[in-house]
């Protein structure tokens, strides 16, 4: 099941801000760096903008040769392995499970780094870079999206680390079916508040 999140721009905001919205990959160490999944761009005062977040991922990956493999569905509890072919590298299914709440993508070439990427919605939501033959990266997100204002970022380019420690709004979105995602504050001058996103209309699935 898809939720079904609406982003309304009820702020004062008059420098038409982007919203960036991402999840944090809780499997790693802080330091790794978080994908601008969605950018919403000039939504002005009173506009909205609908999207879903699907339940569903997409695990793809690409070799030190410059390869990249194509996107495949996958689960928590899979583990992926980017092996080498009579074809050459492809990535397949492992057939032992995992950790029942990961996705995890082993590098099992002979040689050379890989890069494992997770998609949502078509786009990137998390990766894991330079991973060494017989090492392996591991995904986990908590339901929570990840929402704040920020500037000059592209969608499904990786935020630097100023910018996620400036973006501290986490919204759950634990049996939610669908949400208003309501946007406040903001304004000119010195007299104007901090952006706060907070979630209205919600339907439980």
């Amino acid at each position: 099941m898809d939720i079904q999140l609406n982003f309304v721009n009820r702020s004062n905001d008059a420098n038409n801000s982007s919203i960036v919205i991402f999840q944090k990959n809780v499997a790693t160490d802080f330091d790794e760096l978080a994908i601008a999944w969605k950018v919403i761009r000039n939504c002005g005062q009173g506009d909205n903008h609908p999207f879903k977040f699907p339940m569903t991922m997409n695990v793809s990956a690409s070799d030190s040769y410059g390869n990249y493999m194509p996107q495949q569905p996958a689960s928590n509890g899979q583990v992926f392995q980017i092996v080498r072919s009579t074809s050459g590298d492809v990535l397949t299914l492992g057939t032992e499970p995992g950790n029942s709440s990961e996705v995890q993508v082993r590098n099992d070439l002979p040689n050379g780094a890989a890069n494992a990427t997770i998609y949502k919605d078509g786009s990137p939501l998390a990766t894991k870079t330079s991973i060494a033959p017989g090492q392996k990266a591991v995904f986990q997100f908590k339901p929570t999206l990840w929402i704040g204002v920020a500037s000059q970022i592209e969608q499904g380019a990786l935020l630097n680390s100023a910018v996620i420690s400036d973006i501290n709004t986490e919204l759950s979105l634990l049996g939610i079916a669908s949400a208003d995602i309501v946007m406040t504050g903001g304004g000119p001058g010195p007299r104007s508040l901090p952006f706060t996103f907070r979630l209205e209309h919600v339907v439980m699935a």
